[in-house]
């Protein structure tokens, strides 16, 4: 009965390190964003190191909660292989919400989120828009509030 136990503890663990970059994503390169920019107002970008730039819009705003709306992400100077943008509560686990957002031509990325409500009707998150170019991960951390302070 012991072996047992400790067999399933090691599978624990082993699917726990195995799944943890989907949980916890990693970058190669971590850009912060201008802090005065308010996602609930207009479209935030950073310019990259290379050149290059990213910007991130909601298409609803205020964004809304427990509604559908759509993400943006536009690129420019360069061709991302992937983009996702990965949805995490700051002060609560709202859960995995991180949309792949597809190709819709001149460098533009979206998908349709659904961001979940929390009982107290306001809420703090952090949006991370996570590109991927060649072998480099870039990642832009974004925080809004949703709910009574916007």
């Amino acid at each position: 009965m012991d072996v047992i136990g400790l067999e399933l503890i090691a599978l624990v663990v082993v699917v726990g390190y195995k799944m943890s970059p989907m949980l916890l994503p990693k970058a190669d390169v971590t850009i912060q964003p201008d802090p005065v920019c308010n996602l609930q107002r207009e479209a935030c970008s950073v310019v990259l190191p290379s050149g290059g730039k990213i910007q991130l819009a909601m298409a609803t705003r205020p964004v809304p909660l427990v509604k559908p709306f759509e993400v943006q992400v536009t690129t420019s100077g360069f061709s991302p292989t992937r983009v996702e943008v990965d949805f995490a509560g700051i002060d609560m686990n709202m859960g995995l919400n991180r949309p792949q957002l597809a190709a819709r031509g001149e460098g533009l990325y979206a998908a349709e989120v659904t961001l979940p409500v929390c009982i107290t009707g306001h809420m703090d998150w952090q949006a991370t828009v996570l590109v991927e170019s060649g072998s480099e991960r870039i990642a832009i951390p974004y925080r809004f509030s949703t709910g009574e302070h916007n």
